[in-house]
């Protein structure tokens, strides 16, 4: 009997561990705002639709349709503005200032968005980074607006 309840103690420990390492895992990294129209957010292999208060993670890919738009605050206070008929995946987020740790990097393979930058592109602007299939903008001021579209052909 004792042996029994000392497994079932530390099989409940373990899977208190596996629900702990797993919430790290999916850290919320900021917040949709506003949406207008047709906006997504495709976490794996689902698509949600994005509604104010959605909780966003490394991973997500932001989209609208043609008549859609995206507000979106990330947890350094920056702010995204995506446009319609864009695309946007979030693909690394690091805000620990209290450990000197930051990192942003967003991938928009196409459409428009604007961003506002908050603490990381303060404190450590060498660390946000915004990729276009064409290009990669480091950021050295506070704001931005990018447009990508279809390759021109020359």
């Amino acid at each position: 009997m004792k042996n029994t309840v000392t497994v079932a103690l530390l099989l409940s420990a373990l899977c208190l561990l596996a629900a702990a390492n797993t919430a790290v895992a999916a850290e919320t990294i900021g917040v949709v705002r506003t949406v207008s129209g047709d906006a997504t957010v495709t976490r794996g292999e689902k698509t949600l639709p994005a509604a104010p208060g959605l909780k966003l993670l490394v991973g997500d890919t932001l989209g609208t349709g043609r008549d859609g738009s995206l507000g979106v605050i990330l947890r350094d206070d920056s702010s995204l503005s995506i446009g319609p008929e864009s695309r946007l995946v979030l693909r690394s987020f690091l805000f620990s200032p209290s450990e000197g740790k930051f990192d942003l990097v967003a991938r928009i393979t196409g459409g428009t968005m604007a961003y506002l930058s908050g603490l990381i592109g303060k404190l450590a602007p060498e660390k946000a980074r915004f990729e276009t299939p064409t290009a990669t903008i480091g950021i050295r001021g506070t704001r931005f607006v990018v447009k990508v579209g279809e390759p021109s052909s020359r």
